[in-house]
Formats: C-alpha cells, structure tokens, sequence
C-alpha cells in the first residue's frame, strides 16, 4: 500500500514533502515491534500515525488504545496504565487491569508523553525492557506484548536537561523518530485543507460551504497558523457557521485570525524568555540585597568586638573596599552604612554619643527605604499610572506576565 492509498484510508490530507516522508517511514516500520516516537507541535496531526502503524501491522487484529498522559491525574495514572488490586488505594473496592494487560498483542499510543511522572516513566521503561509490569497493590510480575507508539509536541532534548524526562527512556522509545512538520512548513496544503474543511462543515451544517478570493487565499497562506491543522479546523468552522455570505474576502478572513505578533511561536518563545531572564534578574537583585544585609550583620558584631576603640588600619581598608564593591547605582542608599571615616586615615572611630548599633539603625533605615521592594513597588506603580491601570499593557511593559503582575499588586497592596 503506497502513501496515496494511505492517505485516502486515513483521510489524511496533503502532498508536503516532509509530510510523505513522515508517511513513508511510519508505512516502512509498521511491520515491526519497534517503538516509535512522534514528534511535531500540537495540532499537526500526530495522533493519525500510531493508527496507520498499527492497522499495517500484524497487531492490527489485536486492541488499539490511545492515552492521553497529559489528562490523566498523577495518582492514579500509573492504576490506569498498569491497573490495580483491591485495596492497593482509598476507593480501590475491586482489582482492575490496566491498558498495558487489555491491549496485549496489539498498540498503545501513549500521546504527549513528556507528562508522564517520574515514578510511572520508570514502570514504562520495565515493560520497554522485559515486557513485564507489577499492578499498584501487588507484588505478581504479569507480562505483556504490546507495541509502544508515543507522541510529545516538547523539546525531549530540553525536557532530559531539566530532569523532567528520563534520557534512558527516551532512547528505548525512539527508536524510530517521525518529526511530522507543522503547518506553516507546508504552505502548498493549507488552501488544500481549508476547501477540505469547507465541504466537510458545508455538509454537516446544510450549506453551502465557504469560497476564498484570491487575496483572502494569499493571506490564508502567508499566516503563520501557530495552533497549525487544528487551528485552521476550528477556523473553518467559525466562519461557515457565523458569516452570512459564502465567498469570504481578507477583510472577513482577517477578522478570524489572532494577530501575528501575540501568536507566533516565535513571539510565544521570545515572550518566555523574557520572562524568565527577568525572574532571573530579580533574583539575582534579591540574593545580593540578602549578600548586603548579611555583610552589614558582619560590619556590626566586627564593631561590637571593637567597641569604640579604633579598627586597624587594614580593618578600615577591607571594610571601605567590600562597600565600594556592592555600591552600585540600582542599589545605592544615601549615604554609607559605615560611620563617617576618611578612607585615608588609618584609625577608624565612632563618635563618642552613639553605639554602634545605634549609627548602624540609622542608617540601615536610610538604605530600607530604597530596597528592592520598594523600587519594584515604584516601577509598578509608574507603569500602571502611565497605561491608567491596564494591566496587560502594564505587564508588557515590565516585561512580566498577568498573572505575576496580579500577585505583585496583591502584595504590594496597590490599587490600579
């Protein structure tokens, strides 16, 4: 059976490059038990090549169950995938196979796999290794023949370095990778799809279905479609139900498709780097306030042990130099916390009218007032004034999302 054949079967529509390659290796390594990774963003279509996989195999007899790992709770997804005995949790009133049991001789497609748990991507690997699983509450090895086919839309190299997914596991499952290309990569398809969708919505709904100008069809093809054959679907389906007239031109097309700027994965990717190298800042601001008020402690017990005596000299220069260091401008108080002191000198005294601590307070009062907090306070308080208390506006411009502008006004007690 050629990709054609498949793609009439399957009712995949397309005739991309990149996509008859994915086809051709998924037709190529069906015949086999080998697993298969899929990857490609959301949207694009991944869940149709663990179907082509296994209705080409030998399995194709045998059950076929799909899992979404991403909607299943934590605590009970390993139950579901591996099943329970009774007993084995609070509700467990009977045992329970889990899919790895029922689908054994045939396919389970395990969709978005980055989200499985730790605990459970160890029970996965066992049965990619041995064939054999042990139910939650048991102590029985059971095994199983089932072919893996799973799919991610997440960076696996990214999720291996951050610890969220284990690097032994990812090899044993791609051991054959099929990277299905996302829309905006096969520009010759989109038009292909929408008039596909147009029919199929035409039909469903009793009219006719939905025409493009020619410009409407330019535009089509020059949007980036970052939620891809999904978001085209849903897109279709809109304007056949809402728009009165049948041919539909860029004004009309236009007012159905998100703004580029905001949508784009590019600008998505771009957005969250900002953020983070921002939390980053502030943490770094935040550590070397908390590296000043443990320097102060320091300066205070070091002039408590002296007294009113005179520090020595290279007492005086360490102490001087150690807040030159740290007296930058986005963190400069009025004046030093240090008492008043010629850096030349080579004694160091208090005025006989005040401790230590007390000249100490003073000025640590001084230096409170222009914390971290109250500058992040301020800038909040400008960028909320200047956009007359649009948050998202504000948030944009302080480089922070919605949600943590929320919790800083919550915080800081202010009213926008």
């Amino acid at each position: 059976m050629d990709a054609q054949q498949i793609k009439q079967r399957f009712g995949i529509i397309g005739n991309a490059p990149l996509l008859n390659r994915a086809l051709e290796v998924a037709i190529q390594v069906a015949p086999t038990d080998i697993s298969v990774l899929v990857t490609g963003e959301s949207g694009t279509g991944k869940e149709s090549i663990p179907q082509v996989i296994h209705q080409l195999s030998s399995r194709k007899h045998g059950e076929y169950i799909a899992v979404n790992c991403g909607a299943i709770p934590e605590g009970t997804i390993d139950s579901e995938l591996f099943g329970h005995e009774k007993g084995a949790f609070t509700g467990a009133s009977g045992s329970r196979k889990g899919y790895f049991e029922v689908a054994d001789g045939g396919t389970i497609f395990l969709d978005e796999v980055a989200e499985l748990p730790m605990q459970t991507q160890v029970r996965l690997l066992r049965v990619l290794e041995t064939g054999e699983f042990i139910r939650v509450g048991s102590s029985k090895v059971i095994k199983t023949n089932v072919r893996v086919v799973a799919a991610t839309n997440e960076n696996m190299q990214s999720a291996i370095v951050n610890g969220k997914f284990r690097e032994d596991l990812f090899y044993r499952l791609s051991t054959v990778p099929i990277s299905l290309p996302a829309l905006r990569n096969r520009q010759e398809d989109i038009h292909l799809l929408f008039r596909k969708f147009s029919s199929d919505f035409g039909d469903k709904y009793r009219m006719p279905g939905i025409k493009l100008t020619p410009d409407a069809i330019q535009q089509l093809n020059s949007y980036s479609w970052p939620g891809n054959i999904r978001q085209l679907k849903n897109t279709v389906e809109q304007i056949s139900v809402i728009e009165t007239s049948r041919e539909i031109d860029t004004i009309i097309l236009q007012s159905y498709l998100p703004s580029e700027r905001n949508n784009s994965p590019a600008r998505i990717s771009d957005s969250k780097e900002s953020i983070n190298e921002r939390e980053l800042m502030y943490k770094f601001l935040f550590d070397m306030k908390k590296d000043l008020t443990d320097l102060k402690k320091l300066v205070v017990e070091l002039l408590k042990q002296e007294g009113d005596t005179a520090l020595s000299s290279d007492q005086t220069k360490m102490i001087n130099r150690l807040y030159d260091d740290v007296h930058t401008d986005s963190l400069q108080p009025s004046t030093h916390f240090l008492p008043p002191a010629q850096k030349e000198e080579t004694t160091f005294a208090y005025p006989t009218q005040k401790t230590a601590e007390e000249t100490f307070e003073a000025h640590e009062e001084v230096e409170e007032s222009l914390s971290l907090e109250d500058t992040e306070k301020e800038l909040i308080k400008k960028a909320l004034i200047k956009h007359k208390g649009k948050r998202k506006y504000a948030a944009k411009e302080l480089g922070i999302s919605e949600r943590t502008l929320y919790r800083k006004i919550k915080e800081y007690n202010l009213t926008d």
